[in-house]
């Protein structure tokens, strides 16, 4: 933690963290006293380091405080997924052991308090008020119980009572934590479920923070919007403790990123580095570039050679600024990219690099600075930091490149120390020797390059009754870019391949199809000519409209195993 501690002291009159919605900011040295009050609250509450802290809310700066306060005392902090439904957040939280939750208001008027029997206290993250609590001995032996609320209510003075003079830079000091302990409890919001308790140590951060300051991602003076949910494992290593180790300026943006609401705050914030998962770039392509190429005229003129330069050129320099025009690249990651929107964006020189990783890695596994980016990859494995190699699956056969496809596996600084209290889900994963199976199939490069190549993920790969193995993510790739497919995902229903498709309602509008009939017309044109474009046994039988937009976790995944 002593990174955190030279940073703040160094950047204390910097601005550190910004709330989009109120306008207020906090400069590292307003970030670190309240850091300081919050190690302050926990000694005095009788909290110990690996005491386990919930935390619950939307991206705002006590969200980012929490977090970094519990992490810096040498507390484990769980970060609950504000999209978890109530009855799921109280599990985790009474699965994690929590002693403390610290919540947005709106959300825990949801939760039910004896739902979580080990939790102390409850603390807004609005008014860091007590919320509730529960009466615990300060000490073994002694009849006074720990009252939160006199705590919270006397912290002010007993903070100037430690300080005198102030707090000051000077006073910015973290305790050193060994690199093996559990420092964060994520708890997974996969496709499949169950959500698991990963476990990741000083390390395993340090990992990912490390690479994040040598690769340049951030640096002192920086700007960073933050619009994934920093509790999952992405957002939060380098949309917040990356730039927070260099000296970036993050504006958290504290709502849902529609493409309306993140292309305005683009616009205003002007970030320098861009980091998102698929889902939205490709709604922001759909949005600013798609209208453009559809155009007769400017289809005319992009069959035309040399001019077609002129035009690309142009479409690179309106996708930058709608991105606010300061960025240094995109990096896309979470879920895999549509291959037609990587392709083009590849072909206009936009500064595109995909990136590859997973909780269980606090995420990072690959990436390559878009400029050494190989089109189709998921950049190179970190060097010094993660290796990986192929568990051969023969059925496959060899990748373009002639090396052997199968389950990808990775080992390095960033892999978890296991899930927690689950030593089954932990050997089903993790290997003695540190090996971890990813789950995702797919190869890499050619011999020494480092270059991970994906297919899709094992549960969802789709086996047919000839031994075909068919990867329903390269058929969706193809159908989302049809005529008003919004999304969709293919699934296997009695021997035979079917799309599930959410339309997109503003091309209906601005097209005049209103009537069911029309719409599973031209359903039927996309079908006869996505059949068209995939393999025999990748034939699609049957497009089926649903109604509602699918339910996603919060890093915009389809939760595919609710639909059959």
């Amino acid at each position: 933690m002593a990174v955190y501690a030279g940073s703040f002291a160094d950047n204390h009159a910097l601005p550190a963290l910004t709330d989009y919605i109120s306008g207020r900011t906090l400069t590292y040295l307003d970030v670190a006293r309240r850091i300081a009050r919050l190690h302050l609250f926990f000694e005095l509450a009788g909290i110990k380091r690996g005491d386990k802290i919930a935390l619950l809310g939307k991206n705002t700066p006590n969200w980012v405080i929490t977090f970094m306060g519990t992490i810096t005392y040498g507390a484990v902090i769980v970060p609950v997924l504000p999209d978890f439904n109530p009855s799921d957040a109280e599990n985790i939280i009474d699965h994690s052991d929590a002693v403390a939750l610290f919540v947005a208001d709106d959300i825990y008027s949801h939760l039910n308090f004896e739902a979580m029997p080990k939790l102390r206290v409850v603390v807004s993250l609005v008014s860091r008020t007590v919320l509730a609590e529960r009466e615990v001995p300060r000490e073994e032996g002694k009849r006074r119980p720990v009252s939160h609320r006199s705590i919270v209510v006397n912290l002010t003075r007993r903070l100037k009572e430690r300080y005198p003079e102030g707090f000051a830079p000077s006073d910015i000091t973290y305790r050193s934590i060994p690199g093996g302990s559990v420092a964060v409890i994520n708890y997974t919001s996969g496709t499949t479920g169950f959500s698991k308790g990963v476990m990741l140590t000083i390390d395993n951060l340090r990992g990912n923070v490390v690479f994040g300051i040598r690769s340049k991602l951030h640096y002192q003076g920086s700007r960073a919007l933050s619009f994934l949910p920093l509790s999952h494992a992405y957002g939060c290593a380098f949309d917040m403790l990356v730039p927070l180790a260099v000296g970036s300026h993050i504006t958290l943006l504290g709502k849902t990123p529609t493409p309306q609401i993140l292309l305005k705050a683009l616009k205003q914030v002007r970030p320098s580095l861009i980091a998102c998962v698929p889902l939205i770039l490709e709604k922001i392509y759909r949005k600013v570039v798609v209208p453009l190429i559809t155009r007769k005229p400017i289809r005319w003129v992009l069959a035309v050679p040399m001019l077609d330069k002129a035009i690309y050129s142009m479409i690179r320099t309106k996708l930058v600024d709608a991105f606010g025009g300061s960025f240094e690249e995109v990096i896309v990651g979470g879920a895999a990219l549509n291959y037609e929107v990587e392709e083009f964006l590849h072909k206009i020189h936009f500064p595109l690099t995909v990136g590859y990783g997973m909780t269980e890695c606090g995420p990072l596994i690959s990436y390559s600075p878009w400029r050494r980016f190989a089109l189709g990859s998921s950049g190179r494995t970190l060097n010094h930091i993660m290796e990986a190699k192929i568990v051969p699956d023969s059925s496959l056969g060899l990748s373009p490149e002639g090396t052997p496809q199968g389950e990808i596996v990775v080992r390095g600084l960033n892999v978890m120390a296991g899930y927690y209290k689950n030593p089954e889900a932990t050997e089903a994963v993790l290997e003695p020797d540190g090996w971890l199976h990813t789950g995702d199939m797919g190869w890499l490069g050619a011999p020494n390059s480092r270059t991970v190549y994906i297919r899709g993920r094992y549960k969802t790969m789709i086996l047919t009754a000839n031994g075909q193995n068919i990867y329903p993510e390269e058929i969706e790739a193809k159908l989302n870019n049809m005529p008003y497919v919004n999304e969709c995902i293919v699934i296997e229903r009695e021997g035979r391949l079917i799309a599930l498709c959410f339309p997109e309602a503003d091309e209906l509008e601005r097209d005049g199809i209103d009537t069911p009939e029309k719409l599973a017309e031209l359903m039927e044109a996309n079908r006869r000519n996505l059949n068209a474009l995939v393999a025999p046994y990748e034939q699609v039988q049957s497009i089926e409209i649903v109604n509602e937009e699918f339910q996603k976790t919060p890093k915009r995944s389809i939760r595919r195993f609710l639909y059959k």
